[in-house]
């Protein structure tokens, strides 16, 4: 959609066109409040661009329910691929008209004098009451300053940067970190009869499956995604734990460690050093796969005791039994040794384009359900901003929904020319192996 956007007005703005700023600009089009989302590349370019060729989801279609748009397609306990989760956002764009305008990068962000904002961006200054920063957690990949270290020789790729095992030269592969992203790549490579050396972080797993259901389902049903960050005493550490490790791929199923080691996979514990071409590791690989496991199991007692509790109809499954168990555990690796290392070590978060005190020492934005301590100022799409479904395709939604009640609130609670676009002045008081990070 082209807009003439110098000295434009608009009483909310929201900056990202991925999933959370297009739930959010279907919330405030329901509730009849103008606005504008601006995207600095194209809607989705995050699944887009910095995903992998086999990527797939880790959740059940069903669980794709952007605000007004459930999962269309007819497999929905399947694991849409990279390109139908494209197709599946620009699709939600064309269906409700959003007023999105791509290729326009947000540059700054300023609150003015009297209220509201100004923002720059590539495409000239734009001014608002509100801004929705819906830009996401995954903004720099980050990578460790031992990496320098590593000999000229040996390709380096961040996930972000990795697409198929073709890309990466002939030879052995270091995968480091066991989050998401780094026990696929791990998986992807090894699929393709690359020799993989993996290093393990501390990130939980979780089957795919247990006694009969999908485990996403099972932990749907208990209520798990709908739990809210302030029951727990350690919020600010919760917001930051990795995500547990699984797969969509081929319909889904686990993720064992254990299993690739048995296969030939080289695991190692986590990467303390690079030093004259040498790689040396943690000795924590026993207690990091005894960890994943132990998490694993939880959540299967977790599902046994709902079961009996609710009277439940669910086949009886054996338990897991490790298949391989580390003995003396490699604690070093000739870095000559390596064609390629994926750095699967998260990202960061890049704000300094962000000209408003909400940021705490961390630069973690600091807010209540994504209400900032600066009146008009909100955030979208954060890992558990509410919920543990925050910022996924199934908990979005609600988040959008309460940001639209409160910036509709403040609109009923002022000057009546807020709906139409007038400013107004006054507003209502209102990953796994290196820290601190997003694990991908």
């Amino acid at each position: 959609m082209n807009f003439e956007l110098d000295g434009l007005h608009r009483p909310v703005i929201v900056v990202g066109g991925g999933q959370a700023g297009l739930s959010m600009s279907h919330c405030l089009t329901s509730a009849g409040v103008g606005h504008l989302v601006l995207e600095r590349e194209r809607a989705g370019h995050e699944w887009r661009t910095r995903r992998w060729d086999s990527f797939c989801l880790v959740t059940p279609n069903w669980q794709c329910r952007l605000p007004g748009f459930p999962y269309p397609g007819d497999d929905p306990d399947g694991f849409m691929v990279r390109d139908e989760i494209v197709t599946y956002l620009e699709s939600y764009v064309k269906a409700f008209d959003v007023p999105l305008c791509e290729g326009v990068e947000a540059k700054r962000l300023r609150q003015l004098p009297g209220g509201g904002f100004r923002l720059t961006t590539s495409a000239g200054e734009l001014t608002a009451d509100h801004v929705v920063l819906a830009t996401g957690p995954y903004q720099v990949p980050l990578k460790p300053r031992l990496a320098e270290r590593l000999p000229e020789g040996v390709v380096q790729l961040h996930s972000a940067e990795y697409r198929n095992p073709e890309q990466l030269p002939d030879g052995e592969v270091l995968v480091v970190g066991t989050g998401q992203s780094g026990c696929q790549i791990a998986e992807d490579l090894h699929l393709a009869g690359r020799r993989v050396h993996l290093a393990v972080g501390s990130a939980p797993r979780v089957a795919r499956r247990y006694r009969g259901r999908d485990v996403v389902a099972w932990l749907d049903e208990m209520g798990y995604y709908g739990r809210g960050i302030d029951e727990f005493a350690d919020a600010d550490a919760v917001r930051f734990r990795a995500n547990h490790y699984v797969t969509g791929r081929d319909g889904g199923h686990d993720i064992d460690l254990r299993a690739f080691a048995a296969q030939g996979m080289q695991l190692y514990g986590r990467l303390n050093n690079v030093r004259n071409g040498q790689l040396s590791f943690a000795d924590d690989l026993r207690r990091n796969l005894d960890a994943a496991d132990a998490v694993s199991e939880g959540i299967k007692d977790s599902i046994d005791a709902y079961i009996a509790k609710r009277g439940v109809a669910a086949p009886k499954e054996d338990r897991y039994k490790p298949v391989w168990e580390p003995q003396d555990s490699q604690r070093t690796l000739d870095a000559e040794a390596l064609s390629a290392v994926v750095w699967s070590t998260g990202f960061g978060r890049d704000h300094r384009w962000i000209d408003v005190p909400v940021f705490d020492g961390k630069g973690y934005p600091t807010h209540h359900r994504g209400v900032t301590s600066c009146p008009g100022l909100y955030f979208l799409g954060l890992p558990w901003q509410h919920t543990w479904g925050s910022g996924r395709f199934c908990g979005v939604a609600a988040d959008a929904e309460y940001l639209a009640r409160r910036i509709t609130d403040v609109g009923r609670g002022g000057d009546v020319r807020w709906l139409s676009g007038t400013p107004v002045s006054t507003y209502p008081a209102d990953d796994d192996w290196v820290a601190p990070r997003t694990v991908a």
